[in-house]
């Protein structure tokens, strides 16, 4: 089914971003997790973002901390929808990582969800969302999902 590409830009990330991967187990979503820095990789993440469709991928969620250029490296690479989380990982606590992601120049578009783990959860959310104008048994979980979430 539908194929999401996560990309964090260290291991040290990986905490932030599990709320995103158990939503998208919780919704069947099939995804890959790779660690690749837009400061270190370079490279590495410019293959990654031109080839991202081709492997599959219809949503890529990247997560990055200070700097956090790494959503906007893959978004200027690719033509698929990149979902941005912001992590608390310097002394401004994600404010300089929000920062960098939702100040993206025109014509580079980056969705934003908020700092840390809550943001990555919503950032699942949200792939699963646009997947769900495509794939009807997303759909239906997502639906359901909200309906025990009005019901709690």
């Amino acid at each position: 089914m539908a194929r999401v590409g996560i990309v964090i830009g260290s291991k040290t990330d990986e905490q932030f971003i599990q709320p995103a991967l158990d939503i998208l187990g919780e919704f069947k979503i099939d995804f890959d997790l790779s660690i690749l820095s837009a400061h270190r990789k370079p490279d590495s993440v410019r293959q990654y973002a031109i080839e991202a469709a081709s492997r599959g991928y219809e949503v890529i969620i990247a997560a990055a901390g200070s700097a956090a250029h790494l959503p906007g490296v893959i978004a200027s690479w690719t033509t698929l929808p990149v979902i941005g989380v912001p992590l608390p990982t310097s002394d401004l606590k994600g404010i300089d990582s929000l920062y960098s992601i939702i100040q993206m120049p025109g014509g580079v578009p980056v969705a934003c969800v908020g700092i840390g783990t809550a943001g990555a959860k919503n950032a699942a959310l949200l792939a699963a969302q646009m997947l769900s104008i495509k794939y009807e048994p997303v759909r239906k979980l997502f639906a359901d999902y909200k309906r025990r979430l009005a019901e709690s």
